[in-house]
């Protein structure tokens, strides 16, 4: 008779022992407790702001999960220091130099801490160490970005319609330009000259081809005077001769004005003696008198009767001779 209450107290007391070891699976299974019992190591990072970031929040490394936030503490005057519990597992995939940055869990998710980059050959950090953090752009970073925006687009807008009125108040080179239609006509000719002009200078690039296809045909002077070397020496030794002729008459001039600036010369006496200058010119004149004279005397001796046959003969003779030619 008392063994049977014993029994009872037994059974309940399994019964609720089994339940108990099944609360607490399922707690550790939901609740993901099972990394209490895993070995951690803490490490920090200083945040000037961490954007609602809180204990709790998961650790992620390449999109898996290694640990959790662990503490959120003041650091200096306003920074914030976050110490990051981490599976020791991970350890060895974190170089000394990994960075960690602020990121959410899916679009509007819980915030997360994400550890990523460093350099393969740096070793793995240790127990207390501190991970350098990039800095991310808030939603206030981002609103504050878009007011600005808004700002420089409500400036652009403004000037854009201050430009616009000034050029249909046709103010400014460009107003007068879309208003004045003498203007257009301006251009409009100067384009056509523009078009004339290159129509010739498209012309005269032809005819420099085509000269310069001639230099290059046999036959023809100008390929001569280029490629042949005897005509071009020719034309050298007859450019350096012409240069001497040159230089000869210049002498000759320059000998003729020092001769005439020299009033003791025979030029020099002639151009400033005026006596001599006249006698000159009697002499000359008396030349020309006998000369004149000569040639009557010539013309009497032509009807002299002793001297006509002499002359018909000299006649007949001349006479000859051109009929020979």
């Amino acid at each position: 008779m008392n063994e049977s209450p014993n029994k009872h107290a037994v059974i309940v007391g399994l019964f609720i022992f089994i339940g108990l070891a099944f609360l607490l699976a399922g707690i550790l299974i939901v609740g993901d407790l099972r990394e209490t019992f895993s070995r951690k190591m803490q490490v920090y990072s200083l945040f000037d702001d961490v954007g609602g970031l809180q204990g709790g929040n998961n650790i992620w490394l390449s999109g898996v999960k290694i640990g959790t936030v662990s503490n959120l503490n003041f650091f200096g005057k306003s920074q914030v220091e976050v110490t990051m519990n981490i599976e020791r597992k991970a350890q060895k995939y974190i170089p000394k130099d990994a960075m960690v940055k602020i990121s959410s869990d899916g679009l509007i998710g819980n915030k997360i801490l994400v550890i990523y980059g460093g350099t393969e050959k740096l070793p793995s950090v240790q127990d207390g160490d501190t991970l350098a953090v990039e800095k991310t752009f808030t939603s206030e970073d981002m609103i504050k970005t878009l007011q600005e925006n808004n700002s420089n687009l409500l400036a652009i807008t403004s000037d854009f319609k201050t430009l616009s009125h000034k050029l249909v108040s046709g103010e400014g080179s460009i107003g007068k330009l879309l208003n004045d239609s003498s203007i257009y006509l301006n251009i409009n000719s100067a384009t056509a000259s523009l078009q004339i002009a290159s129509v010739k200078a498209q012309q005269l690039v032809s005819s420099l081809v085509v000269f310069s296809s001639g230099l290059n045909k046999k036959g023809t002077l100008m390929n001569e005077l280029t490629t042949d070397t005897v005509i071009f020496n020719s034309v050298k030794a007859s450019v350096l001769q012409l240069q001497q002729m040159a230089d000869t008459a210049s002498l000759f001039v320059t000998n003729i004005k020092k001769a005439g600036s020299n009033p003791h010369s025979t030029i020099g006496v002639l151009l400033h003696d005026e006596e001599a200058g006249a006698r000159l010119k009697e002499t000359i004149k008396n030349l020309e008198s006998s000369s004149k004279k000569l040639d009557e005397d010539l013309e009497a001796a032509q009807h002299n009767i002793l001297l006509r046959g002499f002359f018909k003969k000299k006649a007949k003779e001349a006479e000859n001779n051109t009929i020979d030619k």
